[in-house]
């Protein structure tokens, strides 16, 4: 039955790939593995998904294609261990002033790489997979930077996965995510996360381990995964909190047409500790955010187009708490609103076109707390596996006034360009 399915999945991805035009780049490990093109799974451009990808990941990255595989009694692996290269090669250019004898993106930088990863994904066994992010750029940082091996097995009709995870900096989302929102760190639609991300902006994206358990089903999925603030990799020996926070995720993923739409909640609740900077022990926080979030991915006129909606909030930590929001230290909530389109206005070359808007409160005080961004990008697909792309961003209110914030000698400025080359193979 699970064989035919795929069957008819491939041959629907294909009659819609027909339809709506998409490239991307992605994992090569998971195209070697699958015998399938990157573009098979990413809607675009890698990592936004498509129903296929959101399938695949759901099987905990077990489907095998083309490739060979080692089988005997209770063993099922292929016949290599795939593996792949990432890499982002970013310049940046802010327009702030600089201080004497400081050095910043204001007078411009080249960030080489600004992104390494050496990454190993795929089947484990008939049920089980994995996915292991090594960073090779910092060497004062340790190189697992993200791990998780899903367990999948079928309920009745339901696929539930049991996924235990671990990462430097992609939070409590990263166990498991479907959605192209920035919901989880690691899969949206541009460079500069907090812009068009409501759920980057408010601070999400931490150090996290533990545990998801979800359902998924291809017209929705729920995750509930308790975790704590924490990464075992970078832990030098020193005892982690135990995973008593709790994240909620649910999202309703229907097709209509050849439109794949999506709409959900996530929730952070609950406390969890940290180890402190010290190594002396163990700090409580609480983790109080919310957000909800909308996509569509279709086409107009035989041009692919992505529309992405978010809105998320952190709580303020009270005065005089003795626990502070994980999310948000200060004293008034943290909160974000954003549109995002993306539409392929040239199928050879192949290149996009992005637009986006933020309205956000930074959580200072009143009066210069207006934190909003514009976004427009362009993206040219040299391969499915090699991007170049320019990102500008334009900040705007009471946060950017004259001498204030970013503002000030040594600031940012207002605005940023990004050149940004990045390639997977």
């Amino acid at each position: 039955m699970q064989t035919k399915l795929r069957v008819l999945l491939l041959v629907g991805l294909s009659a819609v790939s027909s339809i709506v035009p998409a490239t991307s780049y992605a994992f090569p490990s998971f195209a070697r593995q699958t015998g399938l093109g990157c573009s098979s799974c990413h809607f675009q451009k890698y990592p936004a998904l498509t129903l296929f990808g959101r399938s695949f990941k759901a099987e905990g990255y077990t489907m095998v294609g083309r490739q060979g595989k080692v089988e005997g009694e209770r063993l099922s692996l292929p016949e290599v261990l795939n593996a792949s290269l990432f890499l982002k090669i970013r310049y940046q250019k802010t327009n702030g002033t600089e201080v004497a004898g400081e050095r910043t993106t204001n007078t411009g930088e080249l960030q080489f790489p600004d992104e390494f990863a050496l990454l190993f994904g795929g089947r484990v066994s008939d049920n089980i997979g994995f996915m292991l992010e090594g960073q090779l750029a910092d060497h004062s940082e340790p190189f697992v930077g993200s791990f998780k091996m899903p367990f999948t097995f079928m309920v009745g009709d339901v696929r539930a996965n049991i996924v235990p995870f671990t990462t430097d900096d992609l939070g409590a989302a990263y166990g498991f995510e479907l959605m192209n929102t920035g919901a989880v760190r690691n899969i949206r639609t541009s460079e500069n996360r907090k812009a068009i991300s409501a759920q980057q902006y408010v601070n999400t994206s931490t150090a996290a381990e533990g545990f998801a358990f979800v359902l998924v089903d291809p017209k929705w999925f729920v995750n509930v995964t308790p975790w704590s603030p924490n990464h075992l990799a970078g832990a030098e020996g020193v005892a982690n909190g135990s995973p008593t926070a709790i994240y909620l995720r649910a999202a309703f993923t229907p097709t209509v047409g050849i439109w794949d739409l999506g709409i959900g909640i996530q929730s952070w609740t609950g406390s969890a500790g940290t180890a402190n900077d010290e190594g002396t022990g163990i700090d409580k926080f609480d983790t109080r955010a919310y957000a909800v979030d909308a996509q569509a991915q279709g086409a107009v006129s035989g041009m692919p187009l992505g529309f992405y909606a978010t809105y998320g909030k952190a709580d303020a930590t009270s005065s005089g708490a003795s626990r502070k929001n994980l999310f948000n230290s200060k004293t008034r909530d943290l909160s974000a609103a954003t549109v995002t389109a993306e539409l392929g206005v040239s199928k050879n070359p192949y290149i996009t076109v992005l637009g986006g808007y933020r309205i956000a409160d930074n959580g200072g005080a009143e009066a210069n707390s207006t934190d909003n961004a514009f976004t427009f990008g362009l993206n040219w697909m040299v391969a499915q596996n090699v991007g170049l792309h320019w990102i500008f961003n334009r900040f705007n209110g009471s946060a950017y006034a004259a001498g204030q914030g970013p503002m000030k000698p040594g600031g940012s400025g207002n605005m940023l360009n990004t050149l940004m080359l990045s390639a997977g193979f």
